[in-house]
């Protein structure tokens, strides 16, 4: 069995910030199933989205090259239309080439559907908060002789449009249900870790609670895939990569390139027997280097398609030296929706992150289930001077360089770009900046020639 090809499930969730996980050092949170999948593999500690919004950051998964390269600017749905040029190759293209069984189930969030040729897309799960019901109908998939690809994509744990309660700062509901699916037990919340850049309110903890429960719902549904494959007996050749698409979606995380944004969870439990279960990787990557990734265990050769990113699998094997790894990694944020403009550009090493606000003197915008969300109002409405330990003024208002060391300021506080004795290291990032936007084709790099 594990002479074949094996078998690969891309699990994506939706907005899951790497805070609120069992494995990743949340002690409330109740998430057994990826705390299990990450005891059976390796769990990334330094694993990044390049674009913290839906849509932008899925292209990057699915074909390797940044958002701004891809076309796929901002939102692909309804007015706003962003989808990828017509002459991308995906990875369901590639492996549909490469004899393997390919299918989608839940969010899907991307478009041309021509440019991602899914031979199967598993219906009436786009906008489904039940994921024990979303595993059950990946079931008839998951048999069957050729190796397979499973793109498994949760709506949980997104914010959806009902609120709980009367109150003015009401929390949202994630897309909890008011009863219990069938077949599901729901799991509430009283307790909850407020991370350090949120306000520790009675809103924001009462959303937290709101955000838990959807994730151990959606944590039930993969752990309900996993015993649909031991119950195959192809859990062990079978490769399950588990990611989110950006952070949570609270003010600082969805649709900010800070490290709540962008810096995420990241599982990979490997085919076959290896020497990686439970075991901590610490290598700088990012979602450009999932595509790569899983051609290079699916056997293909991708040495042809000019991906931004590489495979992974000789760091995670231990079958290449570190010192041969890219020491940084690019983020690339222009939309969330259409109306959404703030393009930024960030390069990000262990020890400093470098941001580029191209649109500086422009107010940082919101996405508009952030800007409803109790945990805006609440600071908005209180006329509190902070948003968690920032300045709300500072989080409105961003200059057009930012630069932070986070190996003494983890939560990004202190602007190093106007001191002078970082001038160096800031033209030094400016040219690598300049670099990666001249590499890919980021038809923003005329802001340095004519602004």
């Amino acid at each position: 069995m594990h002479n074949q090809r094996p078998n690969i499930i891309l699990i994506v969730a939706d907005d899951h910030g790497r805070e609120s996980l069992g494995c990743y050092g949340n002690p409330v949170i109740k998430t057994p199933n990826l705390d299990k999948l990450a005891n059976d593999g390796v769990r990334f500690t330094n694993a990044f989205c390049t674009s913290a919004s839906c849509s932008a950051s899925r292209s990057v998964i699915l074909t390797g090259l940044h958002n701004h390269t891809n076309g796929t600017f901002g939102h692909t749905h309804g007015v706003h239309h962003f989808s990828c040029y017509d002459n991308i190759v995906s990875l369901p293209k590639i492996l549909n080439q490469s004899n393997y069984r390919t299918a989608c189930i839940g969010k899907r969030h991307f478009a041309p559907e021509e440019v991602y040729p899914f031979q199967l897309k598993i219906e009436d799960y786009g906008q489904t908060r039940d994921d024990v019901a979303m595993a059950e109908a990946s079931r008839e998939f998951l048999s069957g002789d050729k190796p397979f690809f499973l793109y498994y994509c949760s709506f949980n744990p997104h914010r959806d449009g009902r609120t709980v309660g009367d109150g003015k700062l009401a929390p949202n509901s994630f897309g909890n249900p008011e009863h219990d699916f069938p077949g599901d037990k729901e799991k509430s919340y009283d307790n909850v870790i407020v991370p350090s850049f949120l306000n520790d309110t009675p809103a924001v903890r009462a959303e937290l609670a709101q955000y838990y429960q959807s994730i151990s719902r959606m944590d039930r549904g993969v752990g309900r895939l996993i015993e649909i494959l031991k119950e195959n007996n192809i859990y062990d050749n079978t490769l399950i990569i588990y990611i989110s698409d950006n952070g949570a979606a609270f003010p600082m995380s969805k649709t900010n390139l800070y490290e709540p944004g962008m810096h995420l969870p990241c599982i990979f439990k490997l085919p076959g027997e290896t020497q990686s279960a439970n075991s901590v990787c610490d290598v700088l990557t990012a979602w450009y280097d999932i595509t790569p990734t899983i051609l290079d265990y699916a056997g293909v050769n991708s040495s042809g398609y000019n991906f931004f990113g590489s495979s992974i699998r000789p760091m995670i094997e231990g079958k290449k030296n570190l010192e041969d790894w890219p020491e940084e990694v690019y983020a690339s944020h222009s939309f969330h929706q259409l109306t959404n403009y703030y393009p930024m550009r960030v390069v990000r090493t262990k020890k400093y992150k470098f941001i580029y606000n191209i649109a500086h003197p422009r107010q940082f915008p919101f996405a508009s289930d952030l800007w409803i969300s109790a945990s805006w109002r609440q600071a908005k409405e209180n006329e509190s001077d902070y948003l968690g330990k920032r300045l709300l003024e500072n989080y409105l208002h961003r200059p057009q360089f930012e630069l932070y060391d986070l190996e003494n300021d983890q939560d990004e506080l202190r602007n190093l770009a106007e001191l002078p004795e970082y001038i160096e290291l800031v033209e030094s990032f400016k040219n690598k900046i300049k670099k990666f936007q001249q590499d890919t084709n980021d038809p923003w790099f005329h802001k340095w020639e004519y602004e």
